[in-house]
């Protein structure tokens, strides 16, 4: 693929008291950094070096009763090995907004899941320095629960006192366009009600580091601009944010670098204006059979 760019960075020896890398297995977050080191503050956020990804989709036979033999033998049923992230290297500085985007099935939300430690990855290795939250739509509301005690939850998960929660919760819901809602089930949110909640939630809970993926889509214009506003206070104190989004005017409106995302490998990283019109020019020419990717 041409285009391919890969940041660079010096060699990060290991020390008892220094940071822990993500290994070829697990994520690693909330390492602790030494302060004597005078360098420890430029260090980034998170760091991925090298990183590749694949998931196994299995194929089932057509004959029953093959497969149930297989279950007891414990015999593997082959399926097929899908390289989801090749050889994927990237810095995020400590108060910065990274945007990925890219088309349906180019890596991103597998992404999100080897930096959090979801998914461990094949080869590479990912170092995350300080609490990270991930924001998912779907991820962590319970439906027999209101809104206000899924706030109640998402924060006491997070480490936040009740004292704190039961004084921000009416916050977040005049945040989220949804103070009349609070105490209602959240089975009777539709999606957009539910992905403002979240995506309020989120920056609210006082994160160091911020995964968001395709989670800013359920709200108006106006929202959109609240959670810019909030997410650029949260730069401005030092927080770090990853963004996976289709949103491309979010990512013009809030992101400071951008990552595209192309069959799993690194397509373009930059400048986020640069690299937005770089992906709109490969999807018009995709879209008339003519690609230079």
């Amino acid at each position: 693929m041409r285009g391919i760019r890969h940041a660079q960075r010096p060699n990060d020896p290991q020390s008892p008291g220094g940071d822990r890398p993500v290994s070829e297995a697990h994520a690693v977050s909330e390492a602790v950094v030494p302060l004597g080191q005078p360098s420890a503050r430029e260090r980034p956020s998170i760091e991925v070096d090298g990183v590749s990804a694949s998931y196994r989709v299995r194929i089932d036979s057509k004959d029953v009763m093959s497969d149930v033999r297989r279950l007891f033998r414990r015999e593997d049923s082959g399926g097929r090995i899908i390289p989801a992230l090749q050889d994927v290297s990237f810095d995020v500085p400590k108060g910065s907004v990274l945007a990925v985007i890219g088309r349906n099935g180019a890596g991103k939300s597998t992404l999100c899941r080897v930096i959090t430690g979801i998914l461990p990855p094949d080869a590479g290795r990912v170092t995350v320095r300080g609490r990270l939250n991930l924001l998912s739509p779907g991820v962590g509301f319970s439906d027999a629960l209101t809104g206000r005690e899924n706030i109640t939850l998402g924060g006491l998960a997070s480490g936040l006192s009740p004292e704190r929660l039961a004084a921000i919760a009416d916050e977040i819901g005049e945040f989220a366009q949804l103070a009349g809602y609070l105490d209602m089930p959240m089975h009777s949110y539709s999606g957009g009600m539910r992905m403002r909640l979240a995506s309020s939630i989120a920056v609210f809970l006082d994160p160091e580091i911020l995964l968001i993926d395709e989670a800013l889509t359920g709200g108006d214009a106006a929202f959109q601009q609240h959670i810019a506003e909030k997410t650029a206070q949260l730069t401005g104190e030092g927080r770090t944010i990853v963004l996976v989004t289709h949103g491309l005017s979010s990512v013009k409106q809030m992101a400071t670098e951008a990552l595209w995302l192309h069959q799993g490998q690194v397509a373009e990283l930059g400048d986020p204006d640069e690299v937005v019109s770089k992906y709109m020019r490969y999807c018009r020419l995709e879209s008339i059979g003519l690609s230079d990717v």
